[in-house]
């Protein structure tokens, strides 16, 4: 469960999360205005996709996790969702840039260790 009052940061062996603002590190961190912002189910599936975040070691951690995490394409690229609920998603970037890339070009998901919330959005509309 998401501890209330811890923001930014969360060095150690876990994916460090930074926000794209503190609107959205507000929303993120704080239940009751998840519950008011987004709805019990919505803030509920957030609230899992965080902790998940947070418990992993590497990005890689997420792909076998509920949640669906893939590379977004097109005008989005190096950019990654993770699924909420229908048709929102929880929007996110590698940190580093650029990002940590493999041989063929795609993004090395053992590598990534930091990640940024974009944001929670319907990336298909």
């Amino acid at each position: 469960m998401l501890t209330p009052g811890v923001i930014t940061f969360w060095p150690g062996l876990q994916v460090d999360i930074v926000f794209a603002s503190r609107k959205l590190e507000d929303l993120c961190n704080d239940a009751k205005t998840r519950q008011r912002e987004l709805g019990t189910d919505r803030a509920r599936r957030l609230a899992r996709r965080l902790d998940d975040i947070r418990a992993a070691e590497t990005l890689e951690v997420m792909r076998g996790l509920p949640g669906r995490c893939h590379e977004l394409t097109a005008d989005r690229a190096g950019q990654l969702s993770l699924d909420l609920d229908h048709p929102h998603r929880l929007v996110l970037e590698p940190v580093d840039h650029p990002a940590p890339q493999k041989p063929d070009g795609g993004l090395d998901w053992r590598a990534v260790r930091a990640i940024r919330i974009i944001g929670i959005e319907d990336t298909h509309g």
